[in-house]
């Protein structure tokens, strides 16, 4: 019997290795994520018959159940839902740290009376802080997304001393852990430390860095699981844990790049919130303002499109009627493209999640770097409900709060025309320079409802 476990966690890390670099592409994403459940699957299974501490049937029961919650809300949450669902995720991930860490602490020091060795006092330790962190961090960062609290930073007077000064408090009460490991007091403190600087790490977060937040503590949630793989003396919770704590950080580092931010700026927290603050309006933006009719025929003549889609597409709805205006195109031969910038939406990947539910075929997603030079080339640019992604005031404008931001170069194309509700700033407070430029024209209303008869114009064409 310890051969086969050993042999199935085995096989179970070699599947999460693989559906972790499936994922590198969007095109074997689905199969990746499918590989990866199903070693976790494998692992758990296994992990279940080693503890032999309930019986098959409970076993299949939990199963059964866990199964079920899942598809209830795969086929209940919205689109626009996914950020937070990932979010609560992250969160439950991190919960689960912390719960095992906590009782294996009492089980070796209440109920059997051992000694921890370093080893596992510091794994419990690190289980608890990460996963505590995670936790509260995820439930911040899930409340903010769904608009429970603010999006906007929350911050006060002396917030990271109050944080340094948490953290040393954490320090000093997991020495106390090793050293009376007999006296709970200590790791009710620890815990409850890591809990508070989960919220006080993320609470000063503006939503525009809502795709780093969420990146970094999936992260996190990888690095809990491995700390807890070293509580449970679990090879696949370790392999796992490693692996998404690392491609996590790697990710991170991706997003603090396209958002012109540094990865320790990032791990001190607080960062997004001078947006709002430094954000200086200018002079006022003369716009020009289009109508469906010659919106439909500026795309009957052009020979190529690039779509630009940001989490206003999300918000109405739009990805499938796009996908309709795709065909209308494509029917006339115009060359028909989306440009994805690395953080629009709030999650990572969230518009290819989007363009994929609608059965956007995987080689039309083509990303910034691959793409960026091309718009100078391009007759069309639609945008749709995005902003700051865009803003030329990145490239030109020194003073601007996003300056130094990679953008996509959508300024550059011969026309652009922008669906918005409104003239709303994005996340990052700042009028966006784009629409004020002579090649830039605005189609105000609901992305969906607009397209729409756009695609209804060009039937009739």
């Amino acid at each position: 019997m310890s051969l086969l476990i050993s042999i199935a966690y085995l096989i179970a890390s070699v599947l999460v290795i693989v559906g972790i670099k499936l994922m590198n592409k969007t095109k074997d994403a689905r199969r990746g994520n499918f590989l990866s459940a199903v070693g976790m699957l494998i692992a758990i299974a296994a992990t279940l018959v080693q503890v032999q501490l309930v019986t098959y049937t409970e076993i299949a029961v939990c199963m059964a159940i866990g199964t079920a919650i899942g598809l209830y809300y795969a086929y209940k949450v919205e689109m626009t839902q996914i950020p937070e669902m990932v979010a609560l995720f992250n969160g439950f991930g991190g919960l689960a740290s912390v719960f095992v860490g906590l009782s294996d602490y009492f089980l070796r020091t209440q109920t059997l009376n051992e000694e921890m060795g370093a080893v596992i006092a510091v794994s419990i330790i690190l289980s608890i802080l990460i996963g505590g962190v995670t936790f509260t961090g995820s439930m911040v960062a899930f409340l903010k997304l769904n608009g429970k609290i603010t999006g906007s930073p929350i911050t006060f007077s002396g917030q990271h001393l109050l944080n340094l000064l948490l953290l040393l408090a954490f320090i000093g009460a997991s020495i106390l852990v090793y050293l009376t490991p007999a006296d709970p007091l200590f790791v009710y403190v620890i815990t409850g430390v890591a809990l508070l600087l989960g919220i006080l790490t993320v609470i000063p977060i503006g939503g525009a860095d809502m795709p780093v937040v969420i990146s970094l503590l999936n992260s996190y949630s990888g690095m809990a699981a491995c700390a807890t793989g070293f509580i449970l003396n679990n090879n696949v919770l370790i392999v796992a844990g490693s692996l998404v704590g690392a491609s996590g950080i790697i990710l991170t580092q991706i997003m603090c790049k396209a958002m012109n931010r540094s990865l320790t700026n990032v791990l001190l927290g607080g960062f997004g919130q001078t947006n709002a603050a430094t954000a200086a309006d200018g002079p006022a933006i003369v716009i020009k303002e289009v109508g469906v009719e010659e919106t439909a025929m500026l795309f009957d003549s052009a020979s190529s499109v690039i779509v630009v889609p940001g989490y206003g597409m999300a918000v109405a709805q739009a990805q499938h009627v796009i996908r309709e205006l795709m065909e209308q195109c494509e029917k006339r031969n115009i060359q028909f493209r989306f440009a994805i910038h690395p953080v629009a939406g709030r999650m990572p990947g969230h518009m290819n999640v989007l363009l994929a539910e609608a059965n956007v075929p995987y080689d039309k997603l083509v990303e910034m770097e691959q793409i960026n030079d091309d718009f100078a080339n391009t007759d069309l640019v639609f945008v749709v409900g995005a902003n700051d992604v865009v803003n030329p005031a990145a490239r030109t404008n020194p003073a601007s709060p996003i300056f130094g931001m990679p953008i996509l170069n959508a300024d550059k194309a011969k026309t652009v025309i922008v669906s918005k509700r409104s003239m709303g700033k994005g996340y990052a407070g700042i009028e966006n320079e784009l629409f004020g430029y002579p090649n830039c024209l605005m189609l105000f209303g609901d992305a969906k409802q607009t397209i729409t008869k756009v695609v209804g114009e060009m039937k009739e064409m």
